[in-house]
């Protein structure tokens, strides 16, 4: 028998992924505006810094409590 549950749904964004500031009242501009050419540094979910690497091909950041997220 499969599991054909959905999966879970990620957590909704409390923090900026940029600043690691409250997003309560919405991103700062200034985050919105580097968010195009710029990887996340701090995980949405949790405010825990993440670990980034920047490659030729893209980016990888990973959050030790919600993983991996590309780029």
């Amino acid at each position: 028998m499969t599991d054909l549950s959905p999966a879970p749904a990620a957590p909704a964004a409390l923090w900026c992924d940029r600043c690691g500031e409250s997003v309560a009242a919405g991103a700062p501009p200034a985050c919105e505006a580097a968010r195009a050419g710029e990887p996340p540094r701090w995980c949405a979910s949790c405010r825990r810094r993440m670990k980034v690497q920047v490659v030729p091909a893209g980016w990888s950041a990973v959050c030790v409590e919600h993983g991996e997220r590309r780029g």
